[in-house]
């Protein structure tokens, strides 16, 4: 006769157990993954998210709208959303994922340049201080610069012309603050090369009379009293009234305190 054998170890008993659990939560799982609803019930599901500030949850929704009906009238819109709850959340690189991806389906687009704007603010929110690396500020104003030249009569260009002038101050301020690291170790040469890239090509930030005045300085360590005096002549001037200016006077005619507007002469025999 046949003898049945029973297994009576506690690891089997566990081990079984435990596959019956990880099957369940995996057919859970799976339910939870793929839930086809109306496109409607998704979409209004993301912006009541929104409304709650539930950003990730929105994001989800928004997805889902393209993931389960990629060819409605709302996948579209639903795109643009997803990469705007992202940005609420704080998720710069996901953001500019779908920004990118919305840019590349759909050029044409009437809600186009409001893609480009939110993509150009994801790089312009993460701007730190002047200290840090400036790879994103360059980016930042290179997305700015596309919301200027691409769609120059949108509501956006005004805001992007003018974070795309605070972003150049912030690289000038980058400039700037190297400058005056080279010059403090005398490395007055280098110092030259990163206070005159401020001047040619940051023209319009707050950055270019100090530039000006800190290369006047350098020169003057060098001993190069003429172009000492031209690039303080050239600060006089652009910028007559301003404190940096009389630095440089006092620098060049080696005296201190404010220029005497009646005593010009060496300003006059420059021009």
């Amino acid at each position: 006769m046949s003898q049945r054998v029973v297994f009576r170890s506690p690891l089997l008993i566990v081990f079984v157990g435990l596959v019956g659990t990880l099957l369940a939560g995996c057919a859970d799982e799976e339910k939870d993954v793929y839930k086809e609803r109306p496109v409607e019930q998704i979409y209004n599901d993301g912006m009541d998210f929104l409304a709650d500030q539930s950003f990730g949850k929105a994001a989800k929704a928004f997805d889902d709208v393209e993931r389960q009906h990629p060819y409605s009238v709302w996948a579209t819109k639903a795109e643009l959303m997803a990469a705007f709850a992202y940005y609420q959340d704080n998720h710069y690189d996901d953001a500019i994922n779908e920004l990118e991806r919305y840019i590349l389906l759909h050029p044409g687009n009437k809600d186009a340049p409001y893609a480009y704007y939110l993509k150009a603010i994801c790089y312009y929110e993460r701007i730190g201080d002047v200290a840090r690396d400036q790879k994103v500020t360059e980016d930042a104003l290179k997305a700015l610069q596309q919301v200027v030249d691409r769609f120059p009569a949108s509501r956006y260009a005004a805001d992007a012309k003018l974070k795309e002038d605070l972003a150049r101050d912030h690289i000038a301020g980058k400039e700037m603050t190297i400058g005056r690291w080279y010059q403090s170790q005398h490395m007055y040469l280098a110092a030259i090369n990163r206070y005159r890239t401020v001047i040619d090509n940051y023209q319009t930030t707050t950055h270019v009379p100090e530039a000006l005045e800190r290369l006047d300085e350098c020169y003057e360590s060098l001993g190069l009293k003429n172009e000492a005096t031209k690039a303080a002549a050239v600060l006089g001037y652009n910028y007559p009234g301003n404190p940096w200016y009389a630095d440089a006077y006092g620098l060049v005619k080696g005296l201190k305190g404010q220029p005497d507007q009646q005593d010009s002469g060496w300003f006059d025999w420059l021009w």
